[in-house]
């Protein structure tokens, strides 16, 4: 099954592919989905995350769950803003959701190019194995501006504002969507620093 895999990401990624991204990358274009059917959510889960091990990319394993709240607020919230820790300071990138791709692309770059500015990350989410309790995840980035650490960084700030239970979390992304008036980009900050997804505080110790 692995190297059914493998095959198939040559092949997704050798055609109908524009500025590293490709188009309509289906489930069934990376992995042979008969052969899933008489593997359990978890086994398929460990495949998947293996394969995507030794690659130069990111993915997750979601529970179904979860995603089900993720994309159902994704609808009324398909924008947010997210801050990127940098060596000084933060990056901020905007996230737009288009049904079940999550597209990043840097603040700077909507300010200057608006509705043309690249995307420069897009994370696929594939609940066609939604009934054995799993929605598999996976990224295309623009290594030139993003990489794997921070595309990672991204994307848990994907379950963080919207996976998470906390009312106050998640009003900031409500705000964002439908009060920005009330929304203040240090809260995002003040959210990733609290969960513990913002940098490292020094100590000042090696």
């Amino acid at each position: 099954m692995e190297q059914e895999l493998e095959k198939r990401d040559q092949m997704a990624s050798s055609g109908g592919e524009s500025a590293g991204f490709t188009k309509n990358k289906t489930l069934g274009s990376i992995l042979n989905l008969e052969m899933t059917r008489d593997k359990t959510g978890e086994e398929i889960a460990e495949l998947w995350m293996k394969y995507y091990s030794t690659k130069d990319t990111i993915s997750a394993v979601i529970p179904t769950q979860t995603y089900e709240v993720i994309l159902h607020r994704s609808k009324s919230c398909p924008m947010f803003l997210y801050a990127l820790p940098q060596k000084e300071g933060y990056e901020f990138f905007v996230g737009q959701w288009s049904g079940h791709e999550l597209h990043f692309t840097s603040l700077i770059n909507v300010q200057t190019l608006g509705e043309n500015a690249p995307s420069q990350l897009i994370l696929y989410h594939y609940p066609d194995l939604k009934e054995k309790g799993v929605v598999l995840m996976t990224a295309e980035m623009d290594a030139k501006f993003i990489t794997v650490h921070q595309a990672q960084c991204l994307a848990n700030q994907v379950q963080l504002f919207y996976g998470t239970q906390r009312q106050e979390t998640f009003r900031l992304v409500e705000n964002f969507n439908h009060h920005p008036e009330d929304f203040k980009h240090m809260s995002v900050i003040a959210e990733l620093e609290q969960s513990g997804l913002g940098p490292a505080v020094s100590t000042g110790e090696s």
